[in-house]
């Protein structure tokens, strides 16, 4: 018990402890070496950019935070349920499956301005953008993980006469779980890049706008500033999914 208890604080501890120290040594090397601020601004630097106007990084962090989110629903719903109509529909697997395939090999960035001609200026050519650039990982994990189904299984269960609805609801979809959320935490983190994308294409708004602002003036520490807001919002939203999963499949986390 004392063991786990201490591998456990341990796994807790460890992530943390590695970020502090490259900061610290970030920190000597740019002070030690008098790295230019424009070049690559210290910890501290970036720090005193954060500090010295919270309220607008906080504002400009929500807008991105929300339009990711929405991305990311339209995603995984979309997702999801066009994933579940491939399966269920064989001919759409040798077509509409392929033609995703085929769409996601184009660049998002290349098409982020038509999204801009299409829906304006405003929120909404960001939301589509990220959820266009998530939907296609969660569609992919989750046609795997519903095809990842034994076979015996499947006969043995309509054999049985199981229906098809029973069949999908209790063997299908709890396997395919695992593969699910895989592809809902790519996905998470791909919104957030679909949002950024939006942003640098047309926007007055959010993290990526605050990005393109400090490049024209040339202020480094505000752009790592932003990057680092990035980083953690990231890190929370991929967290939460991954909490989520353990509370919904705890069989699949404790085989981890």
């Amino acid at each position: 018990m004392e063991t786990a208890s201490r591998n456990f604080l341990w796994s807790r501890l460890a992530p943390v402890t590695s970020i502090i120290l490259c900061f610290i040594v970030w920190q000597m090397v740019t002070v030690g070496l008098h790295v230019r601020e424009v070049i690559l601004p210290s910890p501290l630097q970036i720090l005193h950019a954060l500090t010295e106007s919270p309220a607008y990084f906080f504002q400009e962090g929500a807008y991105t935070l929300m339009t990711t989110l929405q991305g990311f629903a339209i995603a995984a719903v979309a997702g999801v349920v066009l994933a579940v109509i491939i399966v269920e529909v064989p001919v759409l697997d040798s077509t509409v499956y392929a033609m995703i395939i085929a769409l996601n090999s184009v660049p998002k960035v290349a098409i982020a301005p038509l999204f801009v001609i299409w829906l304006g200026t405003g929120s909404a050519p960001k939301i589509a953008i990220a959820s266009l650039i998530a939907c296609f990982a969660i569609v992919i994990d989750t046609v795997l993980g519903l095809k990842s189904v034994p076979k015996e299984m499947l006969e043995l269960a309509y054999t049985m006469r199981g229906r098809r609805f029973d069949v999908f609801w209790r063997i299908r979809l709890p396997c395919a779980l695992p593969s699910m959320f895989a592809g809902l935490k790519v996905g998470v983190s791909l919104a957030l890049v679909g949002a950024i994308v939006g942003e640098f294409v047309a926007s007055d708004h959010g993290l990526g706008y605050v990005i393109l602002t400090a490049q024209g003036t040339f202020d480094t520490p505000q752009i790592f500033a932003a990057n680092l807001l990035l980083a953690l919002i990231g890190v929370v939203l991929f967290g939460g999914l991954t909490l989520l999963e353990r509370r919904l499949i705890p069989w699949h986390a404790s085989h981890r």
